[in-house]
């Protein structure tokens, strides 16, 4: 999904290091951080983190990110719980890589 919508692979192999990587604008850090937030279940939404999206983001932006996020965690946990394995739907075009059979 990513590369359909012109992220770069630098940018997707930089996702780990989205806090410190200089490829990540302020407005992707703070999405980011959001994610994680609502992902890792020793994290949360706090005030302060909301107050910071409701600065950058409009309310229809906002529940659209809420929305995709929780969909993609929903996602994981079901295809974790009944052991869908990766699709092998993105592989990076960078020299080495392999990329995924198409059919």
């Amino acid at each position: 999904m990513g590369s359909a919508a012109g992220i770069s692979d630098a940018k997707l192999q930089a996702l780990d290091a989205w806090e410190t990587s200089p490829l990540f604008d302020e407005k992707e850090r703070l999405a980011l951080a959001y994610a994680d937030a609502m992902t890792f279940t020793d994290r949360d939404v706090d005030d302060a983190l909301f107050a910071q999206l409701r600065t950058v983001f409009n309310d229809d932006e906002l529940i659209e990110l809420t929305a995709t996020i929780a969909w993609e965690n929903a996602s994981s946990t079901f295809n974790r719980a009944l052991r869908v394995p990766s699709q092998g739907l993105w592989a990076s075009d960078s020299p080495g890589s392999e990329q995924p059979p198409t059919s």
